[in-house]
């Protein structure tokens, strides 16, 4: 049975996020807890247990995402994924600490720097 158009770009809205359990899922997680280091497809299937025919495409359609880099024969984690992971895991932190201290808005605005009185 065909689906609407609209429907259509409802499906999948997860920012190119892999399912867990995913030969993709499997791969990302991975190379991020080797994010310092570079693999081959080989080297990468025998890690991941993902099939070695499984690897190649799935490789390519992360990279295409931009989620993997790969240069010659290796493969490895993008430092944008990894600059992203790390803005989430901040954000998180950031969040975290406001939560067991609320932010004072009215002390801090005392030491703020006016900026119209800063123009000359």
């Amino acid at each position: 049975m065909p689906i609407s158009a609209d429907r259509f770009e409802e499906i999948d809205n997860d920012e190119g996020q892999p399912r867990p359990e995913t030969n993709a899922a499997r791969i990302l997680e991975f190379l991020e807890e080797h994010a310092h280091e570079a693999f081959t497809q080989t080297e990468i299937a025998e890690a991941t247990k993902v099939k070695r025919g499984s690897v190649g495409p799935t490789l390519v359609r992360l990279r295409e995402r931009g989620r993997v880099d790969h240069r010659g024969q290796y493969w490895r984690i993008s430092d944008h994924d990894r600059s992203v992971d790390a803005a989430t895991i901040h954000a998180s932190e950031v969040a975290a600490s406001h939560e067991e201290a609320p932010f004072e808005y009215d002390e801090w605005q005392q030491y703020a720097a006016d900026p119209r009185e800063q123009r000359e």
